[in-house]
């Protein structure tokens, strides 16, 4: 074991603050990484807050982590010390069922271990995240950050990034699709760019006015004022494909209504419980589905860092000094960041 530096929260209601604690010392499939870089996701602020009901103290958030190998086992042939690595939503699976047979370890039928605040398969200890100086990872669920793509903007597409590609390839988005975006944040500016590339005719859902310019500038087609009732009859039957990236309850059936027979309404936000209800017609009608992704897995989370340096996409962020990261957080509630915060790790002994 070896002694490392974090950002921690040590109840609900105390800000993260300086920790040292202990890393364990590389197994024979794991990778030890100095992190560079670690973006701020909002589930870190619900999770540091103990809004799911599911936190363990003390408690590290973080799981857009980018950084260099500095040691690996003894039986790692992937990679080695000097090599640019990420680490996202999960550092562990069981490997064996159904789900992670297909690559899907997000949905691992015992449970996936997640980047923080869950326990270690191996030996009981509470996982801690990114928002330090280093991690120690098996092999498997790493990536590799490709060859000239910036690492610090790699960072959030490690969890905004696969979050909204994934859906998108699932349901097998092509040219001539038109999809709608719900909400224009971190993950929703990242859902604009991968519908794109994918040739999809992309509009944006947004409560603001004020956001169309930069909706088009992020490569939306269209925008519709989703508190118009003018704008939002005009588009009834109209879309194939509606992405929800918005992270607070909100009525669901007036975007339903906007989607055609078969067309595909996703949730990728934990918005529970679902308020105000559904009406069923909206489903029943047209054949509609409501469904919900989970981030992605391992093999895809490869895929989609491949998929942004082949399509030159990349995620807005603000760089941030780790000691700011209290701050950050009351931004990010006020929607005062475009679009990702990314924790610069030198400031953590600056």
């Amino acid at each position: 074991m070896y002694t490392a530096i974090g950002y921690a929260a040590q109840s609900a209601t105390t800000p993260l603050a300086p920790m040292r604690f202990e890393r364990r010392s590389p197994r024979a499939d794991d990778v030890a990484i100095e992190i560079l870089y670690c973006g701020v996701c909002h589930s870190d602020i619900h999770q540091a807050r103990n809004e799911w009901g599911i936190a363990v103290y003390p408690l590290m958030p973080g799981h857009e982590i980018v950084g260099k190998v500095t040691a690996v086992g003894s039986k790692v042939t992937r990679y080695k010390a000097g090599d640019l690595v990420g680490v996202g939503c999960m550092v562990d699976s069981c490997r064996h069922c159904e789900a992670c047979a297909a690559n899907l370890e997000q949905y691992c039928l015992e449970g996936p271990t997640m980047t923080y605040a869950t326990p270690d398969r191996v030996d009981g200890s509470n996982t801690m995240g990114g928002y330090s100086s280093s991690i120690v990872v098996s092999e498997h669920f790493v990536v590799r950050i490709p060859v000239g793509m910036d690492p610090a903007n790699a960072a959030p597409i490690l969890c905004a990034g696969i979050t909204t590609y994934s859906p998108l390839k699932h349901y097998g988005i092509k040219p001539g699709d038109r999809v709608g975006i719900l909400g224009m944040g971190g993950l929703g500016h990242m859902g604009i760019k991968f519908a794109k590339a994918l040739g999809a005719e992309v509009t944006l859902f947004t409560r603001s006015p004020a956001k169309a310019d930069e909706a088009r500038r992020q490569g939306a087609d269209h925008v519709v004022v989703s508190t118009d009732a003018a704008q939002m009859q005009a588009v009834a039957g109209h879309f194939d494909f509606l992405l929800d990236t918005i992270p607070v309850q909100h009525d669901l059936n007036p975007y339903l209504e906007t989607l055609t027979f078969d067309g595909v309404h996703i949730l990728v936000g934990l918005i529970e419980p679902v308020d105000p209800a559904l009406h069923a017609a909206n489903l029943v009608m047209k054949r509609r589905v409501l469904a919900g992704s989970l981030i992605g897995g391992i093999a895809e989370t490869q895929e989609v860092l491949e998929f942004c340096a082949t399509h030159g996409i990349t995620c807005d962020i603000e760089m941030l000094d780790i000691r700011e990261i209290n701050q950050a957080y009351s931004r990010m509630i006020a929607g005062d960041v475009k679009y990702r915060f990314v924790i610069d790790m030198a400031t953590l002994t600056a």
